[in-house]
């Protein structure tokens, strides 16, 4: 039976997706699990993998195309079969819808009509009240005439102006710069999440001398037999994730409804790539060993800088880390990701003078900065999880999490 090729939903909320590049071509074989494609979502760049065995056919989508969730872009063949008639009906845009703000008499009142009897997907009606448009204006390109957010976003895109008159005389305008959409849309989610999460923040000072010394200790033994080597921050998924397992509510996600703990403690690392930054994910961090963080967190850190991740990379998380330190960053405040309830933001490890035993000394010193979802932890929960998490930095014997 032929297998269809559609358009993927990677995210939750995902409306469209953008067909980067096609790793196969029309008339390929291909093998089940094998990339086939690349997808650009909210996030990344994403590899979509063949979901059966047989022959690329049908390819109706090029590079560059904005695709609906879920419409067929191309078949899988197997011998002797051939392509679905209904495969013809396609409808794939070059770039991403337009949305029409001025029209016809004629033709605004079939949009309106269109409005007000189509779905209007709840990322587009918030947008549409944040830009202050009116709904009944916008023609939808969704399936059955459904307003997308990408209809939204098009028609508050056509609205700036790349020279504004009221620049002043003074300065000299370098125009607008474009972003990607992994940054426009960066910005959109943590806009969102700034003024919809109620954040609070505790800020601890951590002795890192275990730690320098934890990682100092395996530099010395050499690089280990597959030749990854270890970073603070492996070190520090190691221990979050095992002070997260005495403290669920700081795992836990709130859901609009109330508080989900979390099964797994899914701990996703913040990095920084040529376009924004992506959030990637170690999956079950508590209970496997640090090495294995290591392997992961330096794959995962390769392909995010290749473009080269994939759904299952960069979805689950259900804590986050975001380390600055190698930026010569003593500290700061980290914007938490929904549905989370908390992110630690990571400063430099430096020397300074601390008092010891009643006596000033120097002593490896971090910054850490955790940020916290109201609805789901308060503040004394959440400071027994950061004392927990600071006492096993600085806690000698960490070679035990090799």
């Amino acid at each position: 039976m032929p297998i269809s090729v559609v358009m993927p939903a990677l995210e939750m909320g995902q409306e469209t997706g953008k067909l980067v590049a096609w790793l196969k071509k029309d008339g390929d074989r291909v093998t089940k699990g094998e990339p086939l494609l690349e997808v650009e979502t909210d996030k990344a760049v994403l590899e979509v993998e063949a979901t059966g065995d047989g022959t690329l056919a049908g390819v109706k989508a090029q590079e560059g195309d904005v695709i609906p969730v879920g419409q067929t872009i191309a078949w899988i063949l197997g011998p002797g079969e051939q392509i679905p008639f209904e495969a013809g009906t396609a409808n794939i845009s070059a770039a991403p819808p337009a949305a029409i703000s001025a029209q016809s008499s004629t033709n605004r009142t079939q949009e309106s009509s269109a409005s007000s009897s189509s779905q209007i997907s709840p990322k587009a009606r918030r947008l549409a009240k944040e830009h202050g448009i009116d709904l009944n204006t916008v023609r939808g390109t969704g399936a059955g005439g459904e307003i997308l957010a990408s209809d939204i976003q098009a028609l508050v895109d056509s609205k700036i102006d790349p020279k504004p008159k009221s620049a002043p005389a003074t300065s000299k305008s370098l125009g607008l710069e474009p972003v990607s959409t992994v940054s426009r849309l960066m910005a959109e989610r943590t806009t969102q999440s700034w003024t919809t999460v109620p954040h609070f923040f505790l800020t601890r000072d951590i002795d890192a001398s275990a730690l320098v010394a934890a990682r100092e200790d395996a530099t010395k033994n050499g690089e280990r037999s597959d030749g990854v080597k270890l970073t603070h921050t492996d070190f520090l998924v190691a221990l979050a994730a095992r002070a997260l397992t005495k403290h669920p509510r700081m795992n836990a996600s709130w859901t609009g409804d109330g508080v989900r703990l979390n099964s797994e403690i899914n701990i996703a690392i913040a990095m920084a790539v040529a376009d924004g930054v992506v959030t990637a994910v170690i999956r079950n961090a508590d209970s496997i060993k640090l090495n294995e963080i290591a392997i992961q967190r330096r794959d995962l850190t390769e392909r995010a800088r290749a473009g080269k991740l994939r759904a299952a990379d960069i979805t689950g998380a259900t804590f986050t880390i975001s380390n600055l330190g190698m930026y010569q960053i003593d500290s700061f405040s980290a914007i938490i990701i929904p549905p989370q309830a908390g992110i630690l933001a990571v400063g430099q490890i430096a020397d300074r003078v601390v008092a010891i035993d009643g006596k000033a000394g120097i002593r490896s010193t971090m910054t850490v900065t955790l940020s916290c979802d109201h609805r789901v932890i308060d503040g004394a929960q959440a400071a027994l999880f950061l004392k927990d998490l600071a006492e096993s930095i600085a806690a000698p014997g960490m070679a035990n999490l090799l």
